[in-house]
């Protein structure tokens, strides 16, 4: 079965995510076979850039999203207008709804919630720096 999943990417403790299509038994990390979006939970509100042609032709040739995914897909919307496709809208009209929706949404920050550990320093170097 093919599933639509997150695929972590980004340093140690700075998480994150593409969004692929994997065979189901693929390894987290392991070959997908196409990425489709990102999704960067350090900002705030998370980024997620999803194709969202790609996303809904994938989901009707039947591959099943992740339950994190499935959230993903739900807060930008492909879920609601994939039910719209199975009921009979033409895939133009969708994209076009979906270029609509993405010109109107304000731009989110780039920047992250927390700040990026610097390279070498951990929390021992850090306390000594505020200590003095």
């Amino acid at each position: 079965m093919v599933r639509i999943r997150l695929r972590r990417m980004g340093l140690k403790k700075q998480p994150s995510y593409r969004i692929v299509v994997v065979n189901q038994r693929t390894a987290r990390g392991g070959e997908y076979i196409e990425n489709i979006g990102h999704h960067n939970p350090r900002t705030e509100p998370p980024t997620d850039v999803l194709d969202e042609e790609r996303a809904l032709y994938w989901l009707s040739v039947g591959a099943q999203p992740s339950e994190a995914v499935a959230s993903i897909m739900r807060r930008t919307g492909t879920l609601a207008r994939y039910e719209r496709l199975r009921k009979g809208e033409t895939m133009e009209a969708l994209l076009q709804d979906a270029a609509a929706a993405k010109a109107s949404a304000e731009p989110v920050s780039q920047k992250t919630r927390r700040p990026s550990p610097a390279a070498g320093q951990g929390r021992k170097a850090a306390a000594e720096e505020a200590a003095s």
